[in-house]
């Protein structure tokens, strides 16, 4: 047996990050494994304090919640293409932040040559608009989320 071929196969696991290694030549078989230890540290959670929670202060409430139970979706009425404006040079119907009201112009949807206006089914602020300024767009794909 050769003693240079086993130290060869030892630094090729080594240099390979290998577990194991196995040759068979004739009459020879070397198989080499190495022993993998793995060492798990655990940390213990911190003792608990005693002061009443009473003493904590409260959790800021933001102004910025949305309550998402009260979302309404602006979903399309047919296929076609998505258009945010009355043309290319002219301001959004509606931005996210706008307040709209019941039968405002939200947008147009344009399909097999007819301009449609998707309004406002009731009063609310445009929390997300779901979809880009020539989109096509799928039936019943949401456009717009109210609150």
């Amino acid at each position: 047996m050769d003693i240079s071929l086993i130290n060869a196969l030892a630094e090729i696991m080594d240099k390979n990050d290998l577990t194991a290694i196995e040759i068979d030549e004739g009459n020879t078989r070397i198989k080499l494994e190495k022993n993998i230890v793995q060492t798990v540290i655990t940390q213990s959670a911190p003792a608990l304090s005693a002061k009443p929670i009473a003493d904590a202060p409260a959790p800021a409430v933001s102004e910025d919640v949305v309550d998402f139970n009260k979302i309404t979706e602006v979903k399309s009425p047919l296929v076609g293409v998505f258009y945010s404006a009355p043309s290319k040079d002219a301001d959004p119907y509606v931005k996210v932040g706008d307040k709209v009201k019941k039968g405002d112009v939200l947008c147009l949807i344009e399909a097999m040559k007819l301009i449609n206006e998707i309004t406002a089914e009731n009063d609310g602020e445009i929390v997300d608009i779901c979809v880009q300024n020539g989109q096509v767009v799928e039936f019943s794909q949401i456009l717009f989320k109210i609150f």
